[in-house]
């Protein structure tokens, strides 16, 4: 799907069936490729002369080939967070595209952060004149998602906490409890995981915008606002890392309960198991096929043997109550 956006005096307004269009309108500035056809990517290259990445070109992994400058055009691919408040969160490549004032997104899913974006942009006014102006915007949109992110993380991580070690438990917590506490850990971990990556991709993208070798000589105001969400990123990268560390320290105290748990179960089995070998003993002798066991013939022979096992049984668990043991 081919959007395209020009500037007004109140902010961006879209272009009716930018897909039929034949030349790109003279007040464009952004141009958004939202999982283009080749049609598209044709048509968009022929209007700026430029090379639409691929998909696969966007998922390489080296630095060089996510930021990098070509014929006076500037290619910079991040990874956006993408179904956040989902049990799978994952990461979508969006590459950003800076020809001249004119920006091109290309992406193949809808982050939250366009959405936001794209709703506040018809009345953002002045801030989006410019192609690096959109391109801050989008930014400081995606990084605003993330510490959002963050903080539910942060508090899910916290509630987790109480759970794990709340002290006013009268039984400890069931299979199912731990397995789901279990999952949320897992899912913060993956979160924070992914968040990281993403600020890391920003960071890099904001660096290379200001010292690159294509760098842009953005206006004052634009040169703060990369300021800002450069500081940002790096310090949401810090407290994604922390809360990493935090995730790790749950799941350990986690598996630390149920190994506690195990332990208690096993520890239950072999007392029993102690406590029973005195009764078993004595009634193994009894059983026993000898001729002469004169306390078989006497009436009081039965329940002597009786009360005689029941007392073998209760001294193991009275010398393990006197240890603490139990």
């Amino acid at each position: 799907m081919l959007n395209i956006h020009v500037a007004t005096q109140r902010g961006l307004e879209l272009v009716q069936d930018a897909g039929s269009l034949t030349q790109l309108p003279a007040d464009a500035v952004w141009i958004d490729l939202m999982n283009p056809t080749q049609d598209d990517e044709t048509r968009v290259e022929g209007w700026l002369d430029i090379d639409v990445p691929t998909r696969e070109e966007m998922r390489e992994i080296e630095v060089s080939s996510r930021l990098y400058e070509e014929d006076g055009a500037i290619y910079m691919t991040v990874a956006s967070l993408l179904k956040a408040d989902t049990d799978n969160p994952a990461l979508t490549d969006v590459t950003f595209i800076l020809v001249g004032k004119q920006l091109v997104t290309v992406r193949h899913a809808e982050p939250l952060p366009f959405t936001l974006y794209l709703q506040r942009a018809p009345r953002i006014g002045a801030a989006c004149q410019r192609g690096d102006q959109v391109l801050l915007g989008l930014v400081e949109a995606i990084i605003d998602r993330v510490a959002d992110v963050l903080e539910h993380a942060g508090l899910d991580a916290d509630r987790i906490g109480d759970d794990v070690f709340v002290e006013e438990r009268k039984k400890p917590m069931t299979t199912t409890e731990l397995k789901r506490i279990l999952g949320r850990i897992a899912r913060i971990g993956d979160l924070t995981s992914k968040s990281r990556e993403s600020l890391v991709s920003i960071a890099r993208l904001l660096m290379f915008l200001s010292t690159g070798p294509g760098a842009v000589k953005l206006s004052k105001e634009a040169k703060l606002h990369q300021k800002t969400a450069l500081r940002d990123a790096n310090q949401l990268a810090d407290h994604s890392t922390y809360l990493a560390n935090k995730a790790e320290f749950l799941l350990d105290a986690t598996m630390g309960l149920i190994n506690i748990e195990q332990t208690n179960i096993i520890k239950i089995f072999s007392v029993a198991a102690t406590a029973l070998m005195p009764p078993t003993m004595i009634a193994s002798i009894y059983g026993m096929n000898f001729k002469f066991m004169p306390e078989l013939d006497e009436q009081w022979g039965y329940p002597v043997s009786l009360a005689v096992m029941i007392l073998s049984a209760l001294a193991p668990f009275v010398f393990f109550k006197r240890k603490g043991w139990l």
